[in-house]
This record gives C-alpha cells, structure tokens and sequence, in this order.
C-alpha cells in the first residue's frame, strides 16, 4: 500500500500545518493521515522521533535521518560535539505507526519535553515537531499576540526571504504583507 503513496506524493514535499491529538495512557497518539502518506520514504512508512530543539520532540523522515548522520559522521570525533552526539543518538528513536496511525512516544522522550495529555504537531519543512499543547498554543500567543513578537517575526520574515531571494538570483517573490497583531 505505501509503495503507491509514495508514487502519488511529491519528492520535493514539505510538512506544514498543526494538528492536535491526544495521548493516551500508554503514551500513543493518531498521528494525522496527511502525515502519515507525507511520512513515507522508499515505500515504508518508518520514520525516527527525537529530541527537537526548544524543548520540543522532532520527528524526521528515515531518508532525511540517514543524510544528517551522514554528515555528523564527518564530525563524530570533533571534540566539541561528543555531548551533543551522545545525547542525540540516545534519545533517538527508529518507530512506525500501527493499523490505525496510533504513534507511541517513548517515555523518556514524554518526559522530556513534559508531555501531558494533549499535544500540537507542527510542520516544519522537513521534520514536523511535537509540543505540548500548552507551549505551543503561549509560544503562538507571543508572537502573534504581542507587537514585540510580531516585530521579531517580521524581522526574520523578511530576513528569510531576503536570503532566499539572494540565493534564487531574485526568482522568489517577495514576503506579501506584515504580520499583524492577532487576538488568539
């Protein structure tokens, strides 16, 4: 069944959007259908959920996994990251869903990024982030809610594009519009 998923999905896609979900007692949650057919790579759907940063937990593709180990291989005897490597690779774990798209979170990643019973799943590019509901919905707040957050997101907003159209030769359109003060 993935094998025709991932004939129907793009190669260049990218994860975006938030979904909520529930965890269960035994520490599961639905991870969206959309995701799921996003999640697929050389018609498998296995993927690998981390430690993300800012306290959230990340989940990568297996085929984006193996080429950011890849990488850190070239690295892996570069003294400064030793600390950083030994926590990342033991806090990340190989999973799939079952039947029904139930996702089980591994308990000392529930703990760390003091998951309760709800979360927020975030797409971000190439990885989708897992937060609390709770942070994610006062991070929201922060900078959709206040003129400093706004201010700031307008700030990297227009640095991003600005970097993107440097890179492009001017091929991406500009940002369209401001970010604006909303009531959440």
């Amino acid at each position: 069944m993935w094998k025709k998923v991932e004939k129907m999905t793009m190669t260049d896609s990218y994860f975006s959007g938030s979904y909520h979900a529930k965890v269960d007692e035994k520490n599961r949650f639905v991870l969206p259908q959309e995701l799921r057919y996003q999640l697929v790579d050389d018609g498998r759907l296995e993927f690998v959920i981390a430690l993300g940063m800012n306290g959230c937990l990340t989940i990568y593709k297996t085929g984006d996994m193996a080429r950011i180990v890849e990488e850190f291989r070239k690295r892996q005897h570069v003294a400064k990251f030793q600390k950083f490597f030994t926590l990342f690779f033991s806090t990340l774990f190989h999973t799939t869903c079952d039947k029904i798209g139930r996702v089980m979170i591994p308990a000392v990643l529930k703990e760390a990024a003091q998951i309760e019973s709800e979360i927020t799943l975030a797409g971000a590019l190439s990885k989708i982030e897992i937060w609390p509901k709770k942070t994610y919905a006062a991070q929201l707040e922060s900078y959709l809610g206040s003129n400093e957050g706004t201010s700031e997101m307008q700030e990297l907003m227009q640095e991003a594009f600005s970097l993107l159209s440097e890179e492009t030769n001017g091929v991406v359109p500009e940002a369209a519009g401001e970010w604006k003060k909303i009531q959440i």
